[in-house]
Order: C-alpha cells, then sequence, then structure tokens
C-alpha cells in the first residue's frame, strides 16, 4: 500500500536509519572502472561492470552517501532510472543505476540524429518524462520534488525509452519547502532561482524548457551565463522564444508551464491529459512535421530573441559602469571637501551627499539569490 508521508517524517525516518540500511551495500572491488560519461549533481559518473552480477552499470562517486540513495531506493518506475545500490566504503562512496548507453537526451538533441526526430518522437519521449515525474509527485511512496528536470538528467536506454535520473539535487516534498538554489538557471523556475518556498511545480517549468529543447534543438539562452539568465528570467520576466509557426497546441502548454505564478502551472496529471489530446489530434503531426522540417526559417527568430536580451544586458552593464564612475566620482568629491573643512561631514555635507546621489538616476537592477 502506498504510504505519502510528510517532509518532516521523512527526514526523521532517514535520519534514525543507519546508513545502507534500506538498500544493498555494494563492494567497491566488485566495480570495474571504464571511462567517465559525465557529471552529475556533486558527482562524477562512470560506466562500470558490477563484476559479480556480470552487469553494465552506471556509477556515481560522492564524497558522502547522501540523500539521492535513500530516495532512489524507493523509486520503481519505468522512466526513472533503476537504483541497484550503494558503495559504503570511505572515500569510495558511490551509487550505482542502470546505465543507459545512448546518452543523454542533451548530447541526443546536439547530434545529426536528432534532425531526423518527427511528432511521433517527440510526443512519445514527453510522455514517457511527464510519466516519470507524475510519478514522482503523485505515485511514489515517498513523494518527491526533482528541482534539476534538464535535458542531461533525461537519458536513454539503447531501445529508445527516456528515464529522469540524477537526483542529487532533489527533495521530499511537503505542502510547500523552502529550498536553496539548486540546479542549472536556464531550466529553473523563477521561485527556485530565488530560494523561495516551492511545490511541485518547479518541475513543470523545467519540463516545458525540456520541450523546447525537443522541439527547437536548441539550447535555451545559448551564450548567456547563469546570473545573466537569472536576472532575466526574473528580474525582466523573459522567457524562451517560441517561433510562430510553433503548432498552437504545443506553444500553449509551454506557456503555461512557465507561467511565473507557480499556482498557475498545470500539475502533470494535466500534462498528460494534454499530450493525450494532442496525440489524437489527426491535424497536429502535419502541422508539427513541417515546423520540424523548416527550422531554417524559425531559427531566426530564436536568434533576434537572443540579440535582443544580450542587447539589454549590455545596457545595464554600461549603466552600471556608468554609476560605478559617478560614485567614484562623488566619492573623491567628498575626500575633497572633508579635506577642505577638515571635519567630520556635518548635516549639509549628508544633505549634499544625497542630493549628488539622487540625481545619478540610475539603480542597479537587483535579485536575491540565495545560498
Amino acid at each position: 500500500e502506498k504510504t505519502s508521508l510528510s517532509l518532516s517524517m521523512c527526514v526523521s525516518q532517514y535520519a534514525m536509519s543507519s546508513p545502507g540500511s534500506s538498500f544493498v551495500q555494494i563492494k567497491h572491488e566488485d566495480l570495474l572502472f571504464y571511462e567517465n560519461c559525465g557529471g552529475g549533481s556533486f558527482g562524477s559518473v562512470y560506466r562500470a561492470l558490477w563484476i559479480s552480477q556480470d552487469k553494465e552499470v552506471a556509477v556515481k562517486k560522492l564524497l558522502k552517501i547522501d540523500k539521492e540513495a535513500e530516495i532512489l531506493s524507493v523509486l520503481s518506475h519505468k522512466n526513472v532510472i533503476k537504483f541497484y545500490g550503494a558503495v559504503l566504503e570511505s572515500p569510495n562512496y558511490a551509487i550505482v543505476t542502470e546505465f543507459a548507453s545512448e546518452g543523454s537526451l542533451y548530447e541526443y538533441l546536439s547530434s545529426e540524429q536528432s534532425e531526423e526526430m518527427d511528432m511521433e518522437q517527440i510526443m512519445t519521449w514527453a510522455i514517457q518524462i511527464a510519466k516519470g515525474i507524475h510519478y514522482l509527485h503523485a505515485e511514489a511512496p515517498v513523494k518527491v520534488i526533482h528541482r534539476d528536470l534538464k535535458s542531461r538528467n533525461v537519458v536513454m536506454t539503447a531501445d529508445k525509452v527516456l528515464k529522469i535520473c540524477d537526483f542529487g539535487a532533489s527533495k521530499f516534498l511537503s505542502h510547500t519547502t523552502h529550498m536553496t538554489v539548486v540546479g542549472t538557471f536556464p531550466w529553473m523556475a523563477p521561485e527556485v532561482i530565488q530560494s523561495l518556498p516551492v511545490s511541485e511545480t518547479c518541475d513543470t517549468y523545467s519540463y516545458g524548457v525540456v520541450l523546447w529543447e525537443m522541439l527547437t534543438r536548441e539550447v535555451p539562452f545559448k551564450g548567456f551565463e547563469g546570473l545573466q539568465v537569472a536576472w532575466l528570467v526574473v528580474e525582466k520576466q523573459e522567457r524562451l522564444t517560441i517561433p510562430t509557426s510553433c503548432p498552437a497546441s504545443f506553444a500553449e502548454l509551454m506557456r503555461k508551464c512557465w507561467q511565473a505564478d507557480p499556482k498557475e502551472r498545470p500539475q502533470f496529471k494535466q500534462v498528460l491529459l494534454t499530450l493525450e489530446a494532442m496525440a489524437n489530434d489527426s491535424r497536429l503531426p502535419d502541422q508539427c512535421n513541417s515546423f520540424l522540417h523548416n527550422k531554417d526559417q524559425w531559427r531566426c527568430e530564436i536568434e533576434s530573441t537572443l540579440e535582443r536580451l544580450r542587447k539589454l544586458e549590455r545596457e545595464l552593464y554600461s549603466k552600471e559602469k556608468e554609476l560605478e564612475e559617478r560614485e567614484r566620482r562623488l566619492k573623491l568629491w567628498e575626500e575633497r571637501l572633508m579635506e577642505q573643512s577638515n571635519m567630520s561631514p556635518s548635516p549639509t555635507s549628508l544633505l549634499m551627499e544625497q542630493l549628488l546621489r539622487r540625481k545619478v538616476g540610475v539603480r542597479r537592477n537587483k535579485m536575491i539569490v540565495g545560498v
């Protein structure tokens, strides 16, 4: 029988349990390591052979065994990476999962092979990812917010089935939970960027970005650094560009996922119902395939937005430099005034300082980012 636990109960339960009591312990010597196949949150991932089981696996090396192992140990879904066990021997801590031989969805979308994608493939994968997240939110023994859903954390098996992985940033879910900044800015919901209380719909926002990636085969906010993206998303309310020729049903779903108010975003049960209705729309395949195969006609729209955002960022940088220069000159003026008067600041000099600062007329855009 499925049990829904509150965050406090989860923390209490796992705090009391001894490390490794709820999952298989694997000896480090029982693993034969091959190549490094990427980095997850808080650790590097390797392809390896689990010798005693004669099984190819993925091994994520860690500095310590954390909540990721506990979370994975209670999950079981065809679209969530399968957990085999953990290495608890210091300093060789690691978690061991199934190995997805085709790499990440991000890698696939960056390859020439992705040019062959059609609507059927996109719908299949969109549904698989949504089912995996819906399981985490509504069907798993313990409700989980992933918090770092992105194409790099969706991997592909040999038979082209997608699985959600990397739960290093995940949290057990209560109604709303205060969380620190984790994840990757282009995929992060505004409330996650700001370390505000979050609900499971922060994963809905990230899902919309992954859907955009599959439709456009572009990198979200390409060329922008993390904090630049954070400023654009939170302060300027910017979102990824949806080309005008994108089928309306896909465009509407992405816009709903990217609502600033988390309560306005759909839960994954609704996302799945929407995808089902889209899959039954006989007109959509032709519209979608035409869109996918005419990228040269709409890619300029994405580039145009990126250029506009770059200009916006340059203007901000220029204003900040101007403000810094004016503040520097103000400080010099104050120092001269002090030298002339050879006394502590008077009410008159303080008033002059305030007046000069008002004349600057430029305020830096600031954003609170939790640490």
